[in-house]
Formats: C-alpha cells, sequence, structure tokens
C-alpha cells in the first residue's frame, strides 16, 4: 500500500518531532511526494497522494490556512504538514475541526527542524517503498499467473504476507479502464487508494489485467467487508461522476490458491458491472457463479441461444413478453397465480401465453431437467 502516513510517524515522532494533532482517520493514506509550497498555486497541479508542507508563511491567518486545507482535501492530497513555531504559532481550532470531521491528517514539526532535511529523507524513503511495491506486485501477478511456480513469488511476498493465511481479493472498474491512458488511470489509482482505509501491511494495491487489485491477507472476513463496504461509500461521495464497480471474491487460504480468488472476484466484477451493482460478493451469486467462471463465453450462448431459439424469434417478430413471461414461470414453479402477482396480467392471458411457449418450444416444462436447463438458459441470457 505505499508509504504511509502510519509508516512516516513511525520515523519522523523522534527523529523530527513529528505529531499528527488531526484527521487521524487518514492515518493509512499513502504518499507519493512531497511537495513544498506557500500559496495555493500549484495546487490544481496535484494528481493525487502529494503530501504538502509548509512553514505557514501564506498561511498566517486563520480563513487562509482553512482554504488550504479544504482545497488540499479537494484535490485529493495525502495531508499537509505545517511547520509550528514562526508564522504559525498554533493551529487554529476551526482547521482542526475540518480536518477530523473529513479524515484528512494535519501534521506538525517544531520550528527548529531543519525541512530539507526532512523532506529529502521522507522522499528517499517513499522511493523505496515504492520499488518494493513494484516488486510485491510483480510477485502477486506470478502467484496468480503461475501458481505452482512458488520460486517466482515467494521469497518475494514472504517478508510482507503470511503465505499460509487467507487471501480475499477484490477488483475495482469503471468499465473503461483499459481505454484509459496510464495518467488517467494512475490519477484514478490514487483517489482510490486514499478512500481505501485501514488497509496498511495486510494489503496491497495494484493494476493488473484491466483492474484495480486489491488483496488483504490473514485478515477476517468481517474486517475485510467494513473495509470494502467503507470503500465503495467514500468512493460514491467523492467521485460522484465516475461509477465504479467492485467485486469480491471469497476467502482461500494459502499463496497457492490466490488465483482461484482472482477468478472468482474477477466473475462477481463482471456480474457487478453488467447489473449496474456498486459492489457484489462472489457468495452471493448463486448459480451465476459456476456460469461467470466458464471462460469459454461462446459455449454459453451458444446453449442458451439453441434452446431459446423460438421464444428469442417469436419476441423480436412480434415485439413480445414472452421470454420474460418464461423466466417469471420457471422463477414461480409454475404458479400461475404467482406469475400474475408478479406480471400484473390476468390469469387467462398467462395460460394462453404459457401454452404458447409450451408449443414453441416443444416440450411441457414439466420435468426438473426441462426447468433446470431452461432456467440456466435464461440465465445466460442476462450475462
Amino acid at each position: 500500500m505505499g508509504f504511509t502516513i502510519e509508516d512516516m510517524l513511525v520515523v519522523a515522532q523522534n527523529r523530527y518531532k513529528m505529531k499528527m494533532v488531526a484527521g487521524n482517520g487518514g492515518w493509512s493514506n499513502s504518499i507519493s511526494w512531497l511537495m513544498m509550497l506557500e500559496d495555493m498555486t500549484i495546487i490544481h497541479n496535484f494528481s493525487g497522494k502529494e503530501l504538502a508542507v509548509t512553514t505557514g508563511l501564506g498561511f498566517q491567518k486563520e480563513t487562509d490556512m482553512l482554504k488550504l486545507v479544504e482545497e488540499l482535501n479537494s484535490h485529493n492530497s495525502s495531508g499537509l504538514i505545517v511547520n509550528t513555531g514562526y508564522y504559525v504559532k498554533e493551529i487554529p481550532q476551526s482547521v482542526k475541526q475540518y480536518c477530523d470531521a473529513n479524515g484528512f491528517p494535519l501534521l506538525t514539526v517544531p520550528w527548529e527542524i531543519f525541512l530539507a532535511d526532512m523532506i529529502k529523507d521522507l522522499t528517499f524513503r517513499i522511493f523505496v517503498q515504492s520499488t518494493t511495491d513494484e516488486q510485491i506486485s510483480g510477485a502477486l501477478i506470478h502467484a496468480i499467473e503461475n501458481p505452482e511456480a512458488r520460486d517466482l513469488y515467494n521469497r518475494e511476498l514472504l517478508p510482507y504476507f503470511d503465505l499460509d493465511g487467507t487471501f480475499q481479493v477484490a477488483l475495482v472498474t469503471t468499465g473503461d479502464l483499459d481505454k484509459m491512458d496510464t495518467v488517467e488511470r494512475k490519477r484514478i489509482a490514487y483517489r482510490l487508494q486514499l478512500y481505501l482505509t485501514n488497509l496498511t501491511h495486510n494489503g496491497h494495491f495494484f493494476y493488473y489485467d484491466s483492474y484495480f487489485v486489491i488483496i488483504m491477507n490473514a485478515m477476517r472476513e468481517e474486517e475485510c467487508a467494513q473495509i470494502l463496504d467503507s470503500f465503495f461509500d467514500r468512493t460514491q461521495r467523492k467521485i460522484p461522476d465516475r461509477r465504479v464497480y467492485i467485486g469480491v471474491s471469497d476467502q482461500v487460504k494459502d499463496i497457492e490458491n490466490l488465483h482461484f480468488a482472482f477468478k472468482r472476484a474477477r466473475a462477481a466484477a463482471e456480474m457487478a458491472l453488467k447489473r449496474k451493482e456498486g459492489l457484489l460478493y462472489f457468495d452471493t451469486m448463486g448459480l451465476y457463479q459456476m456460469l461467470y467462471l466458464v471462460e469459454d463465453r461462446k459455449l454459453l450462448t451458444d446453449l442458451s441461444g439453441k434452446l431459446l431459439a423460438p421464444i428469442l424469434e417469436y419476441d423480436r417478430e412480434h415485439n413480445g413478453d414472452y421470454l420474460v413471461t418464461l423466466e417469471s414461470y420457471l422463477r414461480n414453479g409454475g404458479s400461475i397465480k404467482a406469475m400474475s402477482e408478479e406480471l400484473y396480467i390476468h390469469r387467462n392471458t398467462i395460460l394462453y401465453r404459457m401454452a404458447n411457449i409450451r408449443k414453441l418450444l416443444g416440450c411441457s416444462l414439466e420435468t426438473p431437467k426441462e426447468r433446470v436447463e431452461y432456467t440456466v438458459a435464461c440465465m445466460i441470457q442476462k450475462m
């Protein structure tokens, strides 16, 4: 998850007397770079995850500092460090309240700290962590693509993951990630990582196979669900102009089974995108679990098309609702009363339609085999 506010505090609390004075909700924010600023001119160039540093020269008034944190937060900055003691004696209460309310990290270092040394030190640590993250991402991709070749990934992952523990995968898409240029995709990735709170060293975030991948390791399912629910809620509020769809696998045990979790998360993500459901868990997909895991989609469409061809052709030629009627019949176990209530159609109309449907299909739809076959065929039509 990169070099985070938490990581920085571990290093800087003693070395630079750094304190977190507000915005504790953003303790897991990743940092891409440190940016020194004394006015707001360059903020519009922020792409996300920048940590701003200021002496407070241009923000000595309470209103100016409040405006600063508001602008930084709106541009998805990781947080703000204020060099207190000269231009800014004390952080205004209104600024602290805003940071607390928005989970925006606000940190201070005393005036006697030489900022150039601190920035140089922390920037180097960010660079090292970024290199490590790339290595981890590569090893996880090896684990997904070549699970049996543990020598390709074990050594890289062992220091950071419980390889014998549980793994759960969430895949995030907007439906067009593979069509974006690298800069735009990174901009979205930076924003998403800021919204992925409470996941640091027991997880990892990277881009692979047209998805943003979130891997959670050795965590209880309830913890994972809380993190993902909060993440989805924040994406909806913070990126209202772009829909995000998330598919979540069940948990698997042992790194060798990570590829199963990835495929199941992909199945859930595909179904979420198709149905425009923001957050979908593989465990809730029912029979669609198997259907979406079939890689030969032509086999499925051929099977469905062959069984339902007479119905589909009739609906096309007569602008009819026979497929909808058949689905209702199968869903309600053949109950005409339930179908009538569901479709708001008189029972005589339903009886007439079903007689025609049976004639078109050439079967009674009464045997378990027939009902299962046509139920699956109708499900495939919705994929």
